[in-house]
């Protein structure tokens, strides 16, 4: 028999991106209204209060479109979203939910709202558990922003993402490749590597993936190849060997003598432990007297009075009756 799915398909052409992700619109939804009401709440700082309650009618209209409601508790510091019966995409509310967390961040509204498109997606990454020194944690954090934020706008034009560092956290809005792209650099930036030489590695494969002749070659030979150097900061060895040449003899050294040796040449080894504690407290009781004679010695030394260098005096000689 022969095969029926070698068929030609003149409808699946060339210029078809099979890849494009299709908006999910109320009639793919064929299930019609949820079972069951879900929600998300998180949390917001106190300072994000002014902003939050300006920024919240453009939230909920651009919220109500996707059939998700909102309310923002200023008394409690929470944000809530949920599904109603209008909600027609299942995946709107995992949207709504990164959409809060985002602005939570200190994210701006027109940027985090850029979540509920398809292509979009969001990174948090948490940076504070990555560097246990506090001093070293704000240097490094300093590093990926760059002097006057020119690493990480650089950072933000190679990935095509929204980069925020804020606190203790990152939070990366963009595409998925340059969400993966953003967080490596992040970790390793952590782990004290400069973000420069993972920003060369990007525009070195932007300018790459413009060549189609290279598009099925291996890329390693253009790509930058760092050599790892850890320089010590001991400029002097600790241990100092003799390196010149000894006399060579067929004996071996002669063996060092145990404690216990040591104990029977000195007496001390039938010693019982009463004597040992007793000879022990006596010479401690010795250097304790002969510390205290030499302060002793020290503290009378400032009642000594000093030499006068000046010229001695002239005692001048009474005169007597008779010499008058």
């Amino acid at each position: 028999m022969p095969s029926t799915h070698k068929r030609d398909k003149p409808w699946d052409t060339d210029d078809i991106d099979k890849w494009e992700v299709q908006p999910f619109k109320p009639e793919d939804n064929a299930g019609g209204t949820f079972a069951e009401e879900s929600s998300f709440a998180v949390l917001f700082p106190k300072y994000r209060e002014v902003y939050l309650k300006e920024a919240w009618p453009g939230i909920t209209k651009a919220l109500q479109q996707q059939g998700i409601a909102c309310t923002l508790d200023l008394i409690d510091g929470c944000m809530t979203v949920k599904t109603t019966r209008k909600t027609f995409d299942p995946a709107a509310i995992l949207k709504a939910r990164d959409l809060v967390k985002l602005l939570a961040r200190s994210v701006p509204a027109p940027q985090a709202l850029r979540i509920l498109q398809d292509d979009v997606a969001c990174d948090i990454i948490k940076i504070r558990n990555l560097v246990r020194n506090k001093e070293k944690f704000v240097k490094r954090r300093q590093r990926l922003l760059g002097p006057g934020g020119q690493t990480l706008k650089a950072l933000e034009l190679l990935t095509e993402t929204y980069i925020l560092v804020q606190g203790n956290t990152v939070s990366a809005l963009g595409p998925y490749k340059g969400l993966k792209q953003v967080r490596r650099v992040v970790e390793d930036c952590m782990a004290n590597i400069h973000p420069i030489y993972q920003i060369k590695e990007l525009m070195i494969r932007r300018e790459l993936e413009k060549d189609p002749e290279l598009a099925h070659e291996n890329w390693e030979r253009f790509l930058p190849n760092y050599k790892k150097r850890s320089l010590s900061k001991r400029m002097v060895p600790h241990k100092v060997n003799d390196k010149s040449k000894k006399v060579y003899t067929p004996f071996p050294p002669p063996q060092e003598k145990s404690k216990v040796d040591l104990q029977i040449e000195a007496g001390e080894y039938h010693i019982s432990k009463e004597a040992k504690k007793r000879i022990a407290q006596e010479e401690r009781m010795e250097k304790q007297k002969v510390k205290q004679e030499e302060k002793k010695r020290q503290r009378e030394q400032d009642f000594i009075a000093p030499d006068e260098n000046g010229a001695e005096r002239k005692k001048k000689k009474r005169k007597t009756k008779g010499e008058e």
